[in-house]
């Protein structure tokens, strides 16, 4: 069995029993939502078509990067000359003279279930509180922000509400079970060519729940199949074969759900955040019956914590305290990006344990899980990385280390 294949069998093992036993509809997104006109809605939420459990992700750019305003003159013009290339010349010896714009400002990333409220100020711009009181000056960046938020109001049923009438949402912890819901979480095992991985599923960077519909066409005409009356897929050619719970099997195409213009498929968990596997590497998915639970509670996550540990340089110093990563990511609950070929993981900090650059594209990244990782191709992981900031005990001036000077990072 080769490398990957049994990281990915050990992914699938920490998988299967990584999840709390939960109340049923405890992994949903719940909140209210307050319009322009002071009108509310409280139930169920799904953001978009997509976003739905508490452990899906919300995207946007940060306005402002005040980290920034560490830096010293001289260690401005290092990370200048490093920043507007996508590729520089480092202790690696690579050469690229690509030039790009850059204002230092970074992605936004982290699960909803940190999210206290969010408050739309703009056409494309929200602030967003976290749990602990930080707010974060958000503008676009994805199709989170401009998105219709689905609620399934107590009283009312299903609503739609337009982006543009929002005035705020706030967030709280789901009923244990929820009188009506959207449907039910899809969960399952997909098979690909680096290996199996189970978890929860979304397909096509979509579809997520068992109501969620299956689009494709056969000889006799379109059909339009719910998630939940699924057992497998299995890519084949230019579609899928598709067998049903019944037993029943037929061969699906013409649709981005069932051939090659499919977006990938989504594994994800509480030991590595979550993988997004591209359609060329997936095999087949195989879904369970019902779902252990739905995920993490709202209460599972609890209160942002700043980042803190200890970086040792290619000097042989060792400087311990509070860390700001790629002097933008300051809290355990913003997400670390990497890429394993054509794998694509998003991880939580919270879930870190060791970040060590390997060359000037690559880190080796160690999780808390004991999950190791060879991962690069981001800013988070390759020679763009802008280096980390070291506030020791008691100090309010941190030390700034580049990251070509970074031998590696121990998260605490």
């Amino acid at each position: 069995m080769n490398a990957r294949k049994l990281l990915a069998t050990l992914l699938t093992g920490l998988t299967l029993s990584l999840y709390p036993v939960l109340a049923q509809d405890d992994g949903f997104i719940y909140g209210k939502v307050t319009t322009i006109d002071g009108n509310t809605y409280e139930g169920q939420l799904r953001w978009g078509k997509e976003e739905i459990y508490w452990t899906d992700l919300f995207n946007s750019t940060k306005r402002y990067n005040d980290n920034i305003d560490y830096l010293s003159r001289e260690d401005m013009k290092y990370v200048d000359n490093y920043r507007y290339r996508d590729r520089q010349r480092s202790r690696w010896g690579n050469w690229n003279w690509s030039w790009s714009d850059n204002d230092h400002t970074h992605q936004f990333i982290t699960q909803f279930g940190n999210i206290k409220t969010i408050y739309i100020t703009g056409r494309e711009r929200v602030d967003v509180e976290l749990k602990n009181g930080k707010k974060f000056e958000l503008d676009g960046g994805s199709n989170d922000i401009g998105a219709k938020v689905r609620i399934y109001d107590r009283d009312l049923g299903k609503v739609e509400v337009r982006w543009s009438r929002i005035e705020r949402v706030d967030f709280a912890p789901s009923p244990a079970k929820l009188d009506d819901k959207y449907g039910d979480p899809l969960y399952g095992t997909v098979d690909t060519y680096y290996g199996k991985f189970t978890g929860f599923i979304q397909w096509d960077h979509d579809e997520r729940i068992t109501s969620d519909i299956l689009d494709g066409d056969t000889r006799d005409g379109d059909l339009e199949i719910e998630f939940g009356k699924i057992k497998s897929i299995e890519k084949e050619g230019g579609g899928c074969n598709v067998t049903m719970k019944s037993g029943r099997s037929m061969y699906l195409r013409g649709s981005n759900d069932v051939n090659s213009e499919n977006r990938g498929i989504i594994v994800s968990s509480d030991k590595f955040g979550r993988v997004d596997i591209p359609w060329r590497e997936f095999k087949t998915v195989t879904f369970e019956d019902k779902a252990p639970n739905s995920g993490l509670s709202y209460n599972n996550f609890e209160a942002p914590k700043e980042l803190t540990g200890t970086v040792k340089t290619t000097r042989g110093e060792s400087l311990s305290g509070r860390l700001i990563f790629d002097v933008d990511e300051e809290f355990n609950v913003e997400i670390f990006d990497g890429n394993d070929d054509e794998l694509e993981y998003r991880i939580p900090f919270s879930l870190l344990s060791k970040v060590s650059p390997k060359n000037y594209n690559y880190s080796n990244v160690e999780l808390k899980s004991g999950i190791k990782l060879l991962l690069g191709e981001t800013q988070d992981t390759d020679e763009r990385n802008d280096g980390v900031l070291v506030f020791k005990a008691g100090s309010k001036d941190p030390t700034y280390v580049p990251w070509e000077d970074v031998d590696e990072i121990a998260f605490n």
